[in-house]
């Protein structure tokens, strides 16, 4: 197959591109070569703007687009109204963010997506990412109505993650000691690893399947404590995880899911999120999505992380500065 990527040299987008290659497909990438200019030597790049500047992209044809670098939807909007005529399949890659309440379990891809009142503002933040999102869906879907294909992932993680959330507890549990996590071993938890999503939505791609699906994983429900058990089955370091209460953490300035991967508190006063975590994945289930054992996902996120940042985490997670801290104080509170 001829596929165009938009983007395609950072994270899922390189992925993507391994498994493609893998595949033995033709490969075109459209970016501004800023990040990763020469990852793909052999691959044709196409050098533009997707804000402004896709006059490169005409006349050419592919059987699929993937986009994976939309977030606002008249840029998405001006992608497709170019391509719709020079592509047989246009997927896009949304995410689960798009949905309007978390406050339930078990989402399906029909539940009420967000939406933003002023639908003209254009900064991605935390609170526009996912109803910007739903409006670059509404763009794929209004061109190409019967040719699109359009992913929500849950939290992408494995090698090349550049937000460290999963990351965190891998290395955490790697760099051994004490370690802080919040008492919650029971919650649900959901995640995809990059390599798992980047082959099955080229299977879909090569299969013609169209619509949206949600994409995250695993396959049976996992919890947090299965994570943090899997980190010390992977790592076999001398470890003692120090289970501190969750109102605890929040009277201690702990900031839910960036400074403290996976933990979304459930507990009065706070908004419900439990959604988040328990999105229903049935319809890509039963259309081939397959998962990779947590473990070989936890190795080699170790793998890379050593390799290519020096066991580094510094985007998400407590500072060991910030952990120590909360251990002496958990420690003193209980010892009263």
């Amino acid at each position: 197959m001829k596929l165009l990527i938009l983007g395609g040299t950072k994270f899922l987008g390189k992925h993507f591109v391994l498994e493609a290659l893998k595949r033995g497909h033709e490969i075109t990438l459209f970016n501004r070569g800023k990040n990763n200019p020469n990852l793909f030597p052999e691959v044709e790049t196409i050098i533009g703007d997707r804000d402004g500047n896709l006059e490169r992209l005409k006349g050419r044809s592919w059987d699929a687009v993937i986009d994976t670098s939309g977030y606002v939807p008249r840029i998405v909007g001006d992608s497709v109204k170019l391509l719709k005529d020079q592509v047989k399949n246009y997927t896009f890659i949304s995410t689960i963010s798009v949905y309007d309440d978390f406050s339930h379990t078990g989402i399906t891809e029909s539940d009420t997506v967000g939406k933003l009142t002023d639908q003209t503002i254009e900064e991605v933040n935390g609170e526009t990412y996912g109803p910007l999102k739903a409006l670059c869906e509404e763009q794929v879907r209004k061109s190409l109505p019967s040719q699109h294909l359009i992913i929500r992932p849950g939290l992408i993680v494995g090698p090349d993650d550049p937000t460290d959330r999963f990351t965190y507890w891998p290395m955490r549990f790697y760099d051994g000691g004490d370690i802080v996590a919040p008492n919650c071993l029971d919650q649900p938890v959901q995640w995809i690893d990059v390599r798992d999503l980047a082959i099955w939505t080229l299977d879909c791609i090569e299969s013609n399947k169209t619509g949206t699906f949600n994409a995250t994983g695993p396959e049976s429900e996992t919890t947090f404590g299965d994570l943090l058990e899997t980190c010390k089955a992977a790592t076999n370091k001398e470890v003692k995880v120090k289970l501190v209460d969750e109102q605890f953490l929040l009277e201690n300035s702990v900031g839910p899911w960036v400074e403290m991967p996976f933990w979304l508190p459930s507990i009065p006063g706070q908004k419900e999120m439990k959604g988040m975590l328990t999105v229903d994945i049935s319809k890509a289930i039963d259309n081939g999505l397959q998962f990779r054992p947590l473990k070989e996902t936890v190795e080699a996120t170790i793998g890379w992380n050593l390799r290519e940042k020096g066991g580094k985490v510094t985007l998400a997670g407590l500072t060991k500065e910030k952990e120590k801290e909360l251990l002496e104080k958990w420690q003193a509170s209980t010892i009263k």
